[in-house]
């Protein structure tokens, strides 16, 4: 039984239509409700209104990408156990509707973020860059952080300097932009400013309280997701480490094992993305996938190549059968926890997966044609295209 095949879907002001994923072979949708405010319920008509238009295209509505997660909840505010109560109801009125995956993050402020969305690879497409140089030029001489000295080295910031100075001001004001102003499923964006006292806020949250208001957030949330059925499947961070001096809790094997510690509850999942956690050199992607497997319940498949060895990473992404994820091994262990549930008799055989992002390219490229960085059409037409066949190759060799 093969992976379903999906595609991530913005709602009907997507420039890439539900036709033109059909045409590319996928089955699935993964979308959301984002001109919902972060915090607020999802009503029954609202969720029903997007499965409708969804399924007159001849297509399912697989993965729910994402319910946010407000960031009260994050920072334990007063108001955070109303804040979870709608996310409570929210997933009792998904559930309603038969949809039964949902995919969030717990990543403060920004969820994930690059330094530059047109870095032109080898072959001319555009790629999404992680620019750990220019992050810190950012951090140490635009945003002026002032704890953000100390955590980098003296020669690193010397390197981030020299990047500074090379910039105009239409180049910072780019970078301001790609870093903080919001991109594809970010449900917000910032000014400078406005970006500074969001991260004042969490000045008194280390790693030891986000993780305590994660757990807080699941003990809560998963027992409800197991009443009606619906399976939660957590997205790592992107970068997996603290950023911007904030903390990063999902972002290696470790951190997952005590997640679901905390809530152990087959509700209680894992979105397995081998973009976000293959940006480390040390998270064996394969070894992890077998690991968490019984608890993956949505596959983003994607790889990156880091540039740099050395910590902070400088990566981008690669197309899908290349740089360092290792897709091959990967999606061998993809197979194998398929055909292991299938065994058991498990109802949810058929793990959904997304070519996540993809190069920009062919005609996408015009500068005319309107397009989501990450999330062209035809970079991840290629990219679904590869890993259909990668997965038909290995299951006839099995």
């Amino acid at each position: 039984m093969p992976l379903l095949q999906s595609f991530r879907w913005f709602g009907p002001k997507d420039p890439v239509r539900l036709s033109d994923i059909r045409q590319a072979g996928a089955t699935g949708i993964v979308s959301a409700l984002h001109e919902v405010p972060n915090g607020k319920i999802w009503t029954p008509e609202a969720i029903e209104s997007r499965k409708t238009l969804i399924e007159a295209a001849g297509l399912e509505w697989a993965v729910v990408e994402s319910v946010p997660v407000h960031e009260h909840i994050k920072r334990a505010m007063p108001d955070r156990d109303q804040l979870i109560a709608n996310y409570q109801q929210t997933l009792r009125n998904l559930a309603q509707q038969g949809i039964t995956r949902v995919c969030y993050n717990f990543m403060p402020v920004l969820d994930w973020t690059r330094t530059d969305l047109a870095y032109v690879v080898p072959d001319g497409s555009e790629a999404l860059r992680f620019d750990a140089v220019a992050f810190a030029a950012f951090e140490l001489f635009i945003l002026k952080r002032s704890a953000a000295e100390a955590e980098y080295s003296e020669s690193f910031r010397q390197r981030a300097e020299v990047y500074f100075k090379t910039l105009n001001e239409s180049q910072k004001a780019l970078l301001i932009r790609n870093i903080i102003a919001g991109l594809p499923g970010s449900e917000e964006s910032f000014t400078v400013e406005q970006f500074q006292k969001v991260l004042d806020y969490y000045a008194e949250i280390g790693d030891f309280e986000l993780r305590q208001n994660l757990y807080y957030f699941l003990r809560a949330v998963v027992p409800v997701a197991e009443e009606v059925g619906v399976k939660l499947c957590i997205h790592p961070d992107d970068p997996p480490r603290p950023i911007l001096g904030l903390p990063r809790v999902v972002s290696t094997a470790a951190d997952i094992r005590e997640m679901f510690s905390v809530a152990d509850s087959p509700a209680n999942g894992l979105t397995f993305c081998t973009g976000s956690f293959g940006v480390r050199a040390d998270n064996d992607l394969p070894a992890m996938l077998q690991e968490f497997g019984p608890r993956t319940y949505f596959l983003h498949l994607r790889s990156v190549h880091r540039e740099i060895d050395e910590v902070p990473e400088t990566f981008h992404e690669a197309n899908h059968l290349e740089g360092h994820a290792g897709m091959y091994e990967v999606m061998k262990a993809a197979v194998g926890e398929m055909k292991r549930r299938e065994k058991e008799g498990r109802t949810d055989v058929n793990i959904p997966m997304r070519p996540d992002h993809g190069h920009r390219m062919l005609d996408d490229l015009n500068p005319e044609k309107r397009t989501n960085p990450g999330y062209t059409a035809i970079g991840r037409l290629r990219g679904l295209a590869e890993l259909r066949g990668l997965e038909l190759g290995i299951t006839q060799s099995l």
